[in-house]
């Protein structure tokens, strides 16, 4: 098996040293990704923009390794103010509908105060595809 890391040329990978994806298989491992747009460098003041702009990243990235939002099975919701919380997450939902990933929604702060949203995710290549079963958590 091979590991393909993929870098998308941003400052901070570098002088981090880190990677945006990670391939191991069929695993599909992102990085924290912020709502700044690639190729602009603009980063909406709005959470929700922001939001959106990092939905547009992920499925970008997830793309290039052969995947898309329904192959998400874990996500990693990062909002830097609690105020933002419910409006960042009722747009995530919007997104993620019917894919349902097991998720962690943190309120902390971030790299910078003009970050108001970030996600991480990790996606297995074709699960989108494969039938999927619904259960009832019961106590």
């Amino acid at each position: 098996m091979e590991i393909t890391k993929t870098k998308s040329g941003g400052r901070y990978e570098e002088r981090d040293s880190y990677s945006r994806v990670l391939e191991i298989g069929d695993w599909v491992l992102m990085s924290n990704t912020a709502g700044r747009n690639f190729t602009t460098g603009v980063m909406p003041e709005d959470a929700v923009e922001q939001l959106d702009q990092v939905i547009s990243n992920i499925k970008a990235s997830l793309a290039q390794a052969g995947c898309d939002l329904s192959d998400v099975v874990r996500s990693r919701v990062f909002i830097q103010y609690r105020e933002d919380a419910e409006r960042v997450m009722i747009a995530y939902g919007n997104y993620f509908r019917g894919v349902d990933p097991v998720i962690t929604v943190i309120c902390s702060p971030l790299g910078s105060p003009d970050y108001k949203v970030e996600i991480e995710v990790t996606a297995y290549r074709g699960a989108g595809g494969m039938e999927q079963g619904r259960k009832a958590f019961k106590l």
